[in-house]
């Protein structure tokens, strides 16, 4: 069986250019709204965010309805939540918010609630200047992009109040933390029955983010040990030099305590990575090999397939196809992911950076459900995660270094570079078939990344240099 799957991923929500509606002319990137606090995001625009999606829900969905809203650690996600709050709650809608908790918590109370929609306030792996906006559909999914661009196009449309308040049928807010609870109570029931973490030394760097109340809490309900790293939220520390994109500390604290193993999540906790008990990293690509490798031999992967990105290490997927599986590579983005999943109708994919989507459980990537399955692993198979990493592949060298590039029409039109692009040509006929090269531009920053990847690392070393260079001359001013 052959599988294609291609999708353009190109757009960026990081973006400082605004026209005379004030705002930037793509408002939407690869996940939802994200920028820097006072910048884009002010009281009034989330205002009017507000307005629109409730205007869009109540003309797609229902007139009266409950929204989900919650929210990570930063100083500014209580000012954005309550703004957005205002929006709809003018409309008649009646928002619960839920407070702290991971992004797949919303997800899960948006489909479970039988709520119109879902909102996160969090710039996920963003430092803490930076704030974001995420919509879940009812059905627990982010939203589609035919709602997002009629969200967007409202917004526009009435960014100076031209939507009508309607004051006679204003709803409320309700706080309703407590349901964060159901959430966890999915999580557990969603483990193997009888199952526990007794004995095992767990260490959780949860930095200073939306996980600091859940996770450890679920690890130690299973009987674990655990110690936790960056413990209480705070908005002012939230991401630095901790969590998924920092994991020096959770290496360092894995060794020292003598730990089973270690996760790091990021700001949202959608996402993980993890560390065995050497120190190593175990990034999403090894998550995805261990766990679908548990799940093909119980005959629960549909087709034997996974799906990642173009970022997946080229070690993965020759392995995987070793075993006997297939392997369906898309675009970066977990709703590129999501969506070739919908497609083929595989059940396991994800991202090499940690963000999992497991379809046997839920439709929302979870990194705190991601650790307590691959800790559940672990445990039904010896307990010694560096044991099952040895066994699973080697990974080609890969390295990825991104180049700042603040003109925004030069990033979204870096195809059009000749230099460029020869320079990509020559490298890949070098390399042949064994290595690779990808340049994109992120999906969230101002910055074009190089990736190379080849079973020489002097090779890899070689043209990664080369083609910063090259991104470097023809793209900084």
């Amino acid at each position: 069986m052959v599988f294609s799957f291609t999708k353009n991923s190109s757009s960026l929500d990081y973006d400082t250019s605004k026209p005379k509606d004030g705002l930037p002319d793509k408002l939407f990137g690869t996940d939802g709204i994200r920028g820097k606090v006072g910048d884009l995001l002010t009281p009034h625009l989330a205002l009017q965010v507000g307005l629109a999606a409730g205007n869009v829900w109540q003309e797609f969905k229902a007139s009266q309805g409950v929204v989900i809203i919650g929210q990570d650690s930063r100083n500014s996600s209580d000012m954005l939540s309550m703004a957005i709050a205002s929006g709809l709650t003018s409309l008649g809608l009646e928002v619960w918010n839920v407070g702290l908790c991971p992004t797949p918590c919303v997800a899960y109370l948006t489909k479970t609630t039988n709520a119109i929609g879902g909102i996160m306030i969090s710039a996920s792996h963003n430092p803490p200047e930076d704030n974001g906006i995420k919509f879940f559909g009812s059905e627990g999914t982010k939203l589609d992009k035919l709602l997002t661009s009629a969200i967007e196009n409202t917004l526009r449309k009435n960014i100076d109040g031209g939507i009508d308040f309607k004051d006679s049928k204003c709803g409320k807010t309700v706080q309703q933390h407590h349901l964060v609870q159901n959430y966890g109570h999915f999580l557990k029931t969603s483990l193997p029955s009888g199952l526990d973490f007794s004995g095992m030394r767990i260490v959780l760097d949860l930095a200073w983010g939306a996980s600091v109340e859940l996770a450890p809490s679920m690890f130690q309900a299973l009987g674990a040990e655990v110690i936790s790293l960056h413990p209480y939220g705070d908005g002012d520390r939230i991401n630095v030099n901790c969590g998924s994109t920092h994991l020096v500390k959770l290496q360092e604290a894995v060794q020292k305590y003598g730990a089973n193993l270690g996760f790091a999540f990021d700001g949202d906790a959608d996402r993980v990575m993890a560390v065995d008990a050497q120190g190593r990293i175990i990034c999403g690509d090894y998550i995805l090999y261990l766990w679908g490798k548990y799940l093909k031999e119980r005959n629960l992967l549909p087709d034997n397939l996974l799906v990642s990105t173009v970022m997946a290490n080229l070690g993965f997927e020759v392995a995987w196809k070793k075993i006997g599986g297939q392997f369906l590579r898309t675009a970066v983005g977990d709703q590129n992911v999501q969506a070739a999943m919908w497609e083929t109708g595989a059940m396991l994919g994800g991202e090499q950076s940690g963000h999992i989507l497991c379809h046997h459980h839920h439709f929302s990537g979870d990194g705190i459900q991601t650790a307590l399955q691959l800790t559940a692993l672990v445990r039904q198979q010896g307990d010694c995660l560096a044991s099952l990493v040895n066994d699973s592949f080697t990974q080609y060298p890969q390295v990825l270094k991104n180049v700042r590039v603040e003109n925004r029409e030069k990033r979204l039109n870096w195809q059009d570079c000749t230099s460029l692009q020869s320079a990509i040509s020559k490298a890949e006929e070098a390399m042949g078939n064994e290595g690779r090269v990808l340049v994109r531009p992120s999906g969230t920053e101002p910055l074009i990344r190089v990736m190379v990847e080849a079973q020489n690392e002097n090779l890899v070393n070689y043209w990664t240099d080369y083609l910063v260079k090259v991104v470097q001359q023809n793209f900084i001013n």
